[in-house]
């Protein structure tokens, strides 16, 4: 099992920029696909994007691609999300999840808290 504490979430206007940050910790935590996961008011929660364990993989969804960039640090335990060009339609509630490469966009095994992203207009 893996634990997960998010942070970096906050109030932002449109256009502007957030980083999350996401501490893993527990056995072996270096070696799972990380990922986020964001779910805003009435909607289902939604898969964002995923690392692989080496961070030579990525995966993103088509709504933040181009905008949002995950990256890794194995020696910190640590993922971090660098969200760009923000939108009023990117406020949710952001999860941090690790999991199998393969099945973490679909089923994670961890979840973190989650940390609030509210995008102004």
């Amino acid at each position: 099992q893996v634990q997960l504490v998010e942070s970096g979430g906050g109030l932002v206007q449109a256009g502007g920029s957030l980083r999350l940050s996401c501490a893993a910790s527990g056995r072996a935590s270096s070696s799972y696909a990380m990922g986020w996961f964001r779910q805003a008011p009435g909607k289902e929660r939604e898969f964002v994007v995923a690392i692989s364990w080496s961070g030579g993989a990525t995966r993103y969804a088509a709504s933040v691609k181009g905008r949002f960039t995950i990256s890794r640090d194995n020696a910190k335990n640590t993922v971090h999300l660098q969200m760009n060009s923000l939108k009023s339609e990117d406020t949710a509630l952001y999860y941090c999840a690790a999991g199998d490469w393969i099945t973490i966009a679909r089923m994670p095994t961890s979840w973190g808290q989650g940390t609030q992203v509210t995008v102004s207009s």
